[in-house]
């Protein structure tokens, strides 16, 4: 099941192609063939007239009013992997999922350190299915953040309590089942399976982390994603979080970080002096760009990279 290149190559000239700019422009999208993606068998979502759709915005190719979750290998080249596995959870405040930019190009990055990455394309709430319809939701005027005095009074996880997140759940959960399952045909490691997301798919991460029965994560990493503070499990896994001063998320807070720490769980925050949000593997000419090389070096100093030959 592993991505071959010749498919990388191809869904990159498949979305730069189709781009008119490379701009905040919503431009409709032929969706992709996506042959490796695995559905997860987690059932439709209620109440959703349309079905899966996909545009380009800011050149990136992405999917809303998903329907059905699937799970997307990418694999080390044989013979390079070292054991470790990252669920990657790609962001868009649970209506559309960045795709390429927090999904496939993150999960092919992973797989050249020999890490074996699963983009996991989960269940979207409802959005209008006209893309133009869409468009205009899309850009409907937005009141201001509230400040953080006024949130996160009940030790909560920031805008998750507002949101029924079962779905979500419920296919981060099959997608760890998944990798379980099959762990010995992709040469994973079981005790050495992780979860990274942006954004929304942050939150998720967060969410599975905090709620999950099922899934016993050895690391997590939110990337750009809510810092309310939380109430921490005694089990919970060890954090790499990565956020920029100039996003919109931050707003001056490190309760997430003080939640871990006190909980005397290790953490690691990165906070870049730009980088804004939705930022991926990086944009030019911002501080924020080295993340992931601190994210494998972090990795590899808490021995999740260390090879396991039993299981490879």
């Amino acid at each position: 099941m592993n991505l071959t290149k010749n498919f990388i190559l191809g869904l990159f000239l498949f979305y730069v192609s189709s781009a008119v700019a490379q701009d905040g422009t919503i431009y409709p999208l032929k969706a992709p063939a996506e042959p490796n993606a695995i559905p997860l068998g987690t059932g439709g979502v209620a109440d959703q007239p349309s079905t899966e759709t996909w545009f380009l915005q800011w050149g990136d190719p992405m999917a809303r009013n998903i329907t059905t979750a699937t799970l997307t290998p990418f694999l080390p080249e044989p013979g390079k992997g070292n054991g470790a596995a990252v669920i990657v959870a790609p962001g868009g405040g649970y209506r559309w999922l960045s795709m390429g930019n927090e999904g496939w190009e993150v999960a092919e990055a992973l797989a050249k350190q020999g890490i074996a990455a699963f983009v996991l394309k989960y269940r979207l709430f409802p959005t209008p299915e006209s893309l133009d319809d869409f468009t205009a939701w899309m850009n409907r005027p937005r009141s201001a953040p509230a400040p953080p005095s006024d949130t996160n009074q009940n030790n909560e996880t920031p805008r998750l309590p507002q949101m029924d997140l079962s779905n979500q759940l419920e296919d981060a959960e099959a997608a760890y089942a998944m990798i379980i399952s099959r762990a010995k045909e992709w040469g994973v490691d079981t005790d050495r399976i992780g979860m990274i997301g942006f954004s929304a798919g942050a939150g998720l991460t967060m969410h599975s982390t905090l709620n999950s029965q099922t899934m016993k994560l050895a690391f997590i990493g939110p990337i750009y994603g809510g810092m309310g503070p939380v109430e921490v499990p005694k089990d919970a896994p060890p954090m790499f979080n990565v956020i920029a001063t100039d996003d919109f998320l931050f707003r001056g807070q490190f309760g997430i970080i003080e939640s871990w720490y006190k909980a005397g769980i290790p953490v690691e925050l990165h906070l870049y002096q730009n980088g804004g949000h939705g930022f991926g593997l990086g944009n030019p000419n911002r501080t924020s760009n080295r993340w992931f090389d601190a994210f494998i070096h972090w990795l590899d100093v808490n021995g999740f990279l260390k090879a396991d030959s039993g299981n490879r």
